[in-house]
Order: structure tokens, then C-alpha cells, then sequence
């Protein structure tokens, strides 16, 4: 690669780590994750590795906010204790923030994130619109959370990641994924793909689009937090976030376009988005990690 398109990677790369990561703190963070010398929950081949690890999770990112907001009580926590849309770069910098945490940080990291995650869950309690109380340490509410993640997490990577799992590294990602949402206190996390399907048919019934969650995807998918020159790209992951989900939830939530269903369009435009993060975040990866460690080493079961 030559000079100058060496240094516009270098720069892009930079740029859009620092948006997603909360600027030069997120850098320090991403620093003692990765050059911290240790054992690892995960190894560095395992599935949770190669999902977490790929640009797909952009896609990934966008459809498990609109796939959870769907559930009411879920919705009503976000609503009143998150501040989405009054901070959402600071929302997006800690979520992405823990997930590199559990994935790719020591053993020792990763308990301690996991164990200021759930401080906060304690904390975090009130009332639905429709009278009913939530709290978000609850081992039901969290599974719901968890499943709407590894669901979008999933069927992302299979889309538009650069390495597709077969079918055993499917649940071997998604057995990966139970055991950190297990130590947060979720309820039977699904640690295959028939246990996931089986689980959302459990949560279709709980589902239902409200004034909140219609706030969420307006924000989301018509009115993001950026300068109208990244609205364009920006478009191409909105639109692959959305044309992804389920057909039922595509009906519970509003889009700004009368696209419904997954057309070559949009798959077009979700290859290209997450080819063109791929590139510019390999101009800016991150430290590699000595000592990886294996699961057997350093997890055991919660």
C-alpha cells in the first residue's frame, strides 16, 4: 500500500475507533485490554474471538438495539436510566467498551467488568408506562438482553463477517457467549442455535412496539447522532441492521423507508459498509495480546 492511502487507513481507522469507543479513553482502555499479560476467558481461536472481533459487529450492534427495545420493560430501563439520546457515544463507548472487556481482556479484567455491570443492575429499577416493575438485575430480563445480542451478534457475522462460522462454531459462539452472560445473573442463557430459536419463540409474546421503542429506531435509523456527510455510509449499516431482523420484528419496528424483507440492495450496501470498517480498522488494530490463554485455563463454568 503506498504512502498516502497507507496514512488515510491509518487515520480513518483512528477516527472511527475513537467515535465507537469513547475518544482517547476508549484508546487507553482498548491498550490495557489487549497488552495486559495473562490468562484469557477465551482463547485467541475461539468463536467468541472471531465474532467480537470482526467489523460484522457494526451490523450486529445496530440490530440487537432494535430487537431488545421490543420488550417493554427492557425499553422502559433504557428509556430512564441509560440517557441514549442525551449521551450516545458515551452508551455506545461502555457497551463496546464490556464486550471488549469479557472477550478479549484477562480473566481478572473481565470478572471485574462483569462485577461493575452488575453493581449497576442493582441500582437500576422502576416503573413501566404501563405500571409493571422492572429492575435490570432480573435473571428473565437479562436473559432477553442477552438472547436479543447473541441473536443480532450471530446472524451478523453470518451475513457480512469476513470468516463465517459453520454450524458447530455457531454454538460453540453461542456456549462462549452463556458463560459471561451467566456470571451477569441471566436466566438459562440458549448455548446453542436451537436453544436460541427456542428462546425468542419463548419472548415473542412479551414483544410489542411502544412510543419508546418507535423513539429508539427514529433515533436510530431516520435521526443519528452525525454530521450529514456520515449519514450516507451510516445509511448502508442502518439499513443492514434492520433488513436483517426477523420479518416478525421488522413489523414492530418503524423504518424510514418502504423497504421491508432483506432485498440484494441492502445486502449490497452491508457488504460494502462493513469491508470499508474492515479496512480502516486494519489501519489501527489493536496491541497484540501476549499470553493468550485457553478456555479451560482461565473460565469454568459460572
Amino acid at each position: 500500500m503506498n504512502g498516502p492511502l497507507r496514512r488515510l487507513q491509518v487515520r480513518a481507522g483512528r477516527v472511527l475507533f475513537e467515535q465507537v469507543s469513547g475518544g482517547s479513553a476508549g484508546r487507553v482502555e482498548r491498550e490495557r485490554i489487549h497488552g495486559t499479560p495473562g490468562p484469557r476467558w477465551f482463547a485467541a481461536d475461539s468463536a467468541i474471538v472471531r465474532v467480537h472481533g470482526d467489523a460484522s459487529m457494526f451490523v450486529g450492534g445496530l440490530r440487537a438495539l432494535l430487537l431488545q427495545s421490543l420488550h417493554p420493560l427492557a425499553m422502559a430501563a433504557v428509556a430512564d436510566h441509560s440517557g441514549y439520546r442525551g449521551d450516545p457515544w458515551g452508551r455506545l463507548g461502555r457497551t463496546s467498551t464490556f464486550l471488549a472487556q469479557t472477550t478479549f481482556a484477562t480473566a481478572e479484567q473481565s470478572q471485574q467488568a462483569v462485577d461493575v455491570v452488575k453493581a449497576v443492575h442493582r441500582h437500576v429499577r422502576g416503573t413501566a408506562h404501563d405500571g409493571r416493575p422492572y429492575r435490570a438485575d432480573d435473571p428473565w430480563l437479562l436473559r432477553w438482553v442477552h438472547v436479543a445480542e447473541v441473536d443480532s451478534f450471530l446472524a451478523s457475522h453470518q451475513r457480512y463477517g469476513a470468516r463465517p462460522l459453520d454450524a458447530a462454531g455457531c454454538d460453540a459462539y453461542l456456549d462462549e457467549a452463556a458463560d459471561v452472560a451467566a456470571r451477569l445473573g441471566a436466566q438459562d442463557p440458549p448455548r446453542s442455535v436451537t436453544a436460541l430459536e427456542r428462546a425468542l419463540q419463548e419472548y415473542r409474546g412479551e414483544l410489542e412496539p411502544t412510543a419508546a421503542s418507535d423513539d429508539v429506531a427514529r433515533f436510530l435509523l431516520a435521526e443519528p447522532p452525525l454530521p450529514w456527510a456520515a449519514r450516507a455510509p451510516y445509511s448502508l449499516l442502518a439499513a443492514a441492521s434492520y433488513g436483517s431482523l426477523p420479518r416478525w420484528a421488522q413489523q414492530l419496528v418503524p423504518a424510514p423507508w418502504p423497504l421491508r424483507g432483506e432485498p440484494a440492495p441492502v445486502r449490497g450496501g452491508g457488504h460494502l459498509a462493513t469491508r470499508a470498517i474492515r479496512w480502516a480498522l486494519a489501519g489501527d488494530p489493536p496491541p497484540r495480546t501476549p499470553d493468550p490463554g485457553t478456555r479451560d485455563e482461565a473460565l469454568g463454568r459460572p
